[in-house]
């Protein structure tokens, strides 16, 4: 013997419901929100959230997603793609297709504490807040063929980098190869200084990509994974100032460049460039002072003492001293 089949002790959803549910998502929400939740839907109709979903499900509906677009407006749109393809699909023979890019305003971020790395049961952790230590430029070049990438980073994404961006390929390239650049419609990419450039170098053809048509540069999944791959680094300032977070300060809040102000003595402004420092430079000045065995802040070795500290540039170190000289003659 077996038990009977019964039926569920909630009664099924009725036609009626899964129709007023599909009509409801195809039209705008009440309101000023923008799309049904599954939340919003079960409350409206009168239903379980679940039931929301699994209709959703079936009807094939995601009210909660959206897939943005872009269309070409270039006129010579197709004539373009079938040439940036043929030299993906079949690249011409002794030559050497490149795709080209610039991923600019990379941000060196670093973390203001640092973080606990990944154990069993818990994650690795990474504070809030951070410390911008500058932004640069990534130019990059990845050969189609291979996968290499010819990459180099520099301040600024002009022209003039540009062209020295293309000097650097020139060097890296065998002699005797045809080299088949792809690229967007970057105004720096036009410059008559990178025309002239092309003229000089008969070897390089440039394929620009349509209008609105980035997609078609390969190197864009390159710059894709890397920024997944980067997303979480920490990338610290080289030049800091012992025993401080804080990053150098910039070069006019640095000390050892006196203001004149009226008719003010050189004794008066070198009086006032010695109590206007930046406190940044205190941990400097007196490790400084410490190194080279002066307990009262001078030396009489001044061009040695810039070979003491590895972290600052010599031209830093003198002008340090330079205040640390004046204090004691002034102070």
């Amino acid at each position: 013997m077996r038990d009977k089949t019964r039926p569920s002790r909630v009664p099924k959803l009725a036609p009626s419901v899964a129709e007023r549910v599909v009509e409801l998502t195809m039209a705008p929400p009440p309101g000023e929100t923008t799309h049904w939740t599954s939340a919003a839907m079960a409350k409206a109709v009168g239903v379980s959230v679940s039931s929301v979903q699994r209709l959703w499900r079936g009807h094939g509906l995601q009210p909660h997603r959206v897939r943005q677009f872009k269309l070409s407006n270039d006129p010579e749109f197709v004539a373009k793609l079938r040439d940036i393809v043929g030299l993906y699909v079949d690249p011409p023979a002794h030559a050497v297709v490149l795709s080209l890019d610039e991923e600019s305003q990379i941000q060196a971020l670093d973390r203001t504490q640092p973080g606990l790395p990944t154990k069993k049961g818990r994650a690795g952790t990474m504070t809030h807040d951070y410390v911008r230590n500058g932004k640069t430029t990534l130019f990059a070049a990845m050969n189609v063929l291979d996968g290499t990438v010819i990459g180099q980073n520099m301040q600024r994404h002009r022209h003039q980098e540009f062209i020295r961006f293309l000097n650097a390929i020139e060097r890296k390239v065998p002699v005797g190869k045809v080299v088949h650049v792809i690229l967007d419609n970057y105004a720096a990419h036009k410059h008559p200084a990178v025309r002239a450039w092309l003229t000089r170098h008969p070897r390089w053809e440039f394929h620009f990509t349509p209008t609105s048509a980035s997609w078609l540069n390969a190197v864009e999944g390159f710059f894709a994974i890397l920024k997944r791959r980067r997303k979480r680094g920490v990338f610290r300032c080289r030049r800091r100032s012992p025993g401080g977070n804080q990053p150098l300060p910039r070069r006019s809040q640095r000390p050892g460049k006196a203001v004149p102000v009226g008719r003010r003595s050189r004794r008066d402004n070198r009086r006032r460039q010695a109590r206007a420092p930046s406190v940044r430079f205190d941990p400097l000045a007196s490790v400084l002072s410490e190194r080279i065995g002066c307990a009262q802040g001078c030396s009489h070795r001044w061009s040695h003492a810039p070979h003491l500290i590895g972290d600052f540039t010599p031209t830093e170190c003198m002008q340090v001293l330079r205040w640390l000289r004046v204090e004691r003659e002034f102070g």
